[in-house]
Order: structure tokens, then sequence, then C-alpha cells
């Protein structure tokens, strides 16, 4: 696998795919859960470069089409194989419904777009730049304001162990509980960036949600699946006083729901539609 220097940082990391071992990546069965394994990285720096451009093209359909569109609000970014301090990011004000892998931006470590004909925002950069550098194992970011999640974001508290599918945030989120407008600077994307510490998801206070994963695939899955989590919890307790999971129960299902290579199979079974059905996302 090649790697390669972060001249900025000082740091060597692989450029093929972000394989460190952390609480966002949590254990593979896949004899267990009986998945094939589907493959976390290509073998040359081009065609990952390409793999993961196309991934995220293929997010921002699926996005649309959850609805976790709002305005101009919200972006998924890609950490680029070869200059890991740089990453692809979604233009300003463009409808997620209509991004293809042209569409897409190369941001550079001061904010800078080297490739690409737009502009992005500047929470864009400052919270994305953050997590990527504060994360090294981390090749994707994927933050939005959707209804649930803004919903949950109010109750100043993490997700509690109710559901199977929730399990997968167990002992596995943060809950940011700062709250200062916009993020437009560079310390307020640290500070988030700080918290996160090395889980796989952040709950926002009155701001909605973020996800990061190892590959874009685990990222915008982790990113589906929490909104939802947030949505049945809403849910469970208008309904009334849910049960909640012991903790052997919490930790089975985070193992098997937190499964990094179910969420990309989950990924791919929505990326084949979006191909099948809006194949301009590709152009």
């Amino acid at each position: 696998m090649t790697v390669q220097q972060d001249q900025q940082h000082g740091t060597t990391v692989t450029v093929t795919a972000a394989v460190s071992a952390t609480a966002v990546t949590s254990t593979d069965e896949p004899e267990l859960l009986d998945l094939p394994d589907l493959p976390e990285a290509r073998e040359s720096i081009e065609a990952e470069r390409a793999h993961r451009k196309r991934q995220l093209a293929i997010a921002f359909r699926i996005f649309a089409r959850y609805g976790f569109d709002e305005g101009i609000a919200g972006h998924v970014t890609a950490r680029d194989p070869e200059f890991p301090q740089r990453f692809w990011v979604n233009p300003y004000a463009v409808h997620f419904s209509r991004i293809k892998v042209s569409d897409l931006l190369l941001i550079d470590e001061t904010g800078k777009v080297v490739e690409g004909e737009r502009r992005t925002n500047k929470a864009a950069f400052w919270i994305h730049s953050s997590v990527h550098h504060a994360r090294p194992d981390v090749a994707a970011v994927a933050h939005a304001h959707t209804i649930h999640g803004r919903a949950f974001a109010t109750l100043d508290k993490l997700l509690d162990p109710i559901i199977q599918e929730s399990c997968a945030f167990y002992g596995d989120h943060v809950l940011f509980d700062e709250y200062k407008g916009l993020v437009l600077e560079r310390s307020e994307g640290e500070a988030i960036a700080r918290k996160l510490g090395e889980k796989r998801a952040a709950i926002l206070r009155h701001h909605g949600l973020l996800t990061v994963g190892r590959s874009i695939e685990e990222a915008v899955w982790w990113f589906i699946a929490m909104d939802r989590a947030c949505q049945m919890q809403l849910l469970a307790d208008a309904a009334g006083s849910p049960r909640l999971m012991p903790d052997e129960e919490a930790t089975l299902a985070h193992r098997q729901f937190g499964n990094a290579n179910m969420a990309r199979h989950n990924f791919t079974l929505l990326a084949d539609l979006v191909m099948e059905q809006e194949p301009d996302v590709l152009d």
C-alpha cells in the first residue's frame, strides 16, 4: 500500500485508504453476518480518487432522496488519496439532486479551490478541514441539516440504546454542547474535532448531526442511520418510556450494526439505484 507524506503536518498516512483501528472502525464480522467483504480501497491512487469522487457525487443524490437538503446548507467531504491535507466537497448553492462528479471541488489546507470552477462555503471548510486534520483515519465527513437530527439536537442528550440499529452509535458518539452560530472560524471547527475525538458521530446542539468514516460509504450510511435513530427515539419518547437495552445487548448490537462492511453494503444498495435511475451523476 502506497504512503504519502503530509508536508504541512509532518505525518505519514496511507493514500489508498484510511485504515487506523479506532472507534469508527468497529470490528467486522463477515462470517457472522454472512456478507462478502467489500474493498475499502483501490489499487492505485488514480483509481481510488476516481472511486471517491464517484461515491461522493452519488452520496449527494442519496441525501437529496432522503430530504437531507435545505437551501445551501450541508456538505460531505472526501479526503484526496494523494494529498491527504486536501479534500473534495460539493460546490456552493448547487442542489444535492443535481451534483455530478464534474461539479466537485478540491480544497487545499488553506481553503483555496485548487480544482473546480465554483466556490464552497466557510462552514464546509472549517468543520471538515478540522476533522480531517484531527483524524487521519477518516476518509469522509458528512454533515447536513435534517429534520429529525436537528429536532433531537435540541434535547441536549445522546441517543439511547433502544433500537438495534441505534446501537451502531452506542458508546460511539458525542454531544457537542456549544453553539456559536455558523461555524466561520478555525477555532470552532477545531472545537468540534476535539469533542468528536475517536468517535464516529457527533450531535451538534441546536445544529444537527455529523458522521465520519474510513470511506465515503461508511460516513454516508452512518449519517442516514443516525438520522433514523433520532427519528425512532423521538417517536418512542413521545409514545411512552422506551426500554433501554442493557449493556450486553447494546454492545452486541453495536458490534453487528456498527459493522463497517455492512455500512458499505447498505450504501451500495442505494448507490446502485442512483446510478441506474440518474446516470448523469457520473458526468
